[in-house]
């Protein structure tokens, strides 16, 4: 009988980044290989960002994010004599992180920066151009939790009805405004996926728009029926006035092209202003805003996780909490012995 061939087990690394060695694809002409196979750090880092997107599946904005932080390591590098990947160690790496923590960065961005650099070294170690994993013992700070800010159904009504006013003298921009509030607070999208839609991804029919969030995961999400009206309106009147040449955007801005995410922050920001409240003004708490509501709702905390597109039920845990601040804060309001 033949014995069956037992599965490899995945390198300790970074999966799905090339496996051959760096040192065997920078010329030397570029100034990239040093003595006997050393690379030029800031030639490594470009090698392992440019894979990110296109065989990890990383979003454009990590993969910048990551390169912002890494090209923050070689300036920190080159200051201290090291110039190649391999000279890189673990002390270098906590003096980096040590001085980034003094000069007042947050502890969500030192922990981004502490992911960004074990990545780079787990590739380069996976690929033979280092022997040793110099950040495989770096540890990041834990970052502080914050709730989120959540509206409440109150608050998020007033600011549809001031939207649907608005849009009912027929202006395009106040039409497209209020499509996209009523999307993002019926489907808690991110505000990346809600400005990549086109036209071809949003079904009016069935109450469904399909998104590639983050690590390109394709997911379908449903919405209600007022925002079924107000993306048909503004399909209908709105759109057609901002559109100059052929664009296959749902959401456009003044001048026909896709709309961006500065100009969605800037609509939210300008919505919460007058609102009471303290945590982040921005799309996301739509975002969080919806998820809460759901879960007050009775919604599974998996439908949920399912709904914002998260790759870890933890992540979706946070909405959990809210509910539970809100419960607590209706008791200490509502009941008599509180």
């Amino acid at each position: 009988m033949r014995a069956r061939r037992r599965a490899q087990p995945e390198p300790a690394g970074y999966p799905g980044l090339s496996d051959t060695p760096v040192a065997a694809r920078i010329p030397s002409t570029m100034g990239g290989v040093r003595d006997h196979g050393q690379v030029d750090l800031a030639h490594a880092i470009d090698d392992f960002v440019g894979q990110l997107t296109t065989l990890r599946g990383f979003s454009e904005s990590t993969a910048r994010s990551y390169r912002s932080d890494l090209t923050a390591l070689t300036g920190f590098a080159v200051d201290r004599g090291v110039t190649t990947i391999e000279a890189i160690d673990l002390d270098l790496l906590r003096d980096w992180l040590w001085e980034a923590s003094n000069s007042g960065l947050a502890k969500s961005t030192l922990a981004r920066r502490t992911a960004a650099v074990r990545s780079l070294t787990a590739w380069s170690t996976r690929t033979g151009l280092t022997m040793t994993d110099a950040a495989a013992r770096l540890r990041a700070p834990k970052a502080d939790q914050h709730l989120p800010r959540v509206l409440t159904r109150g608050q998020i009504d007033g600011i549809l009805h001031s939207l649907a006013a608005h849009a009912a003298s027929g202006d395009a921009i106040a039409q497209r405004d209020l499509a996209i509030i009523e999307l993002l607070y019926a489907s808690a999208l991110r505000v990346s996926e809600l400005v990549g839609l086109d036209l071809d991804q949003v079904d009016l029919g069935r109450l469904t728009v399909r998104v590639t969030g983050k690590g390109s995961r394709e997911r379908v999400v449903p919405f209600g029926v007022p925002a079924k009206d107000a993306i048909a309106a503004y399909l209908d009147l709105g759109r057609p006035r901002l559109l100059g040449e052929p664009m296959t955007a749902i959401f456009l801005g003044a001048r026909g092209k896709r709309v961006n995410s500065r100009t969605v922050y800037q609509l939210v920001a300008s919505l919460l202003a007058d609102i009471p409240g303290s945590g982040p003004s921005g799309p996301h708490a739509l975002r969080h805003t919806s998820a809460t509501h759901l879960l007050d709702g009775g919604a599974d905390l998996r439908a949920v996780q399912e709904l914002l597109g998260h790759a870890s039920l933890g992540t979706t845990q946070i909405y959990t909490h809210v509910s539970m601040e809100r419960l607590k804060e209706s008791y200490r309001t509502a009941h008599p012995r509180a």
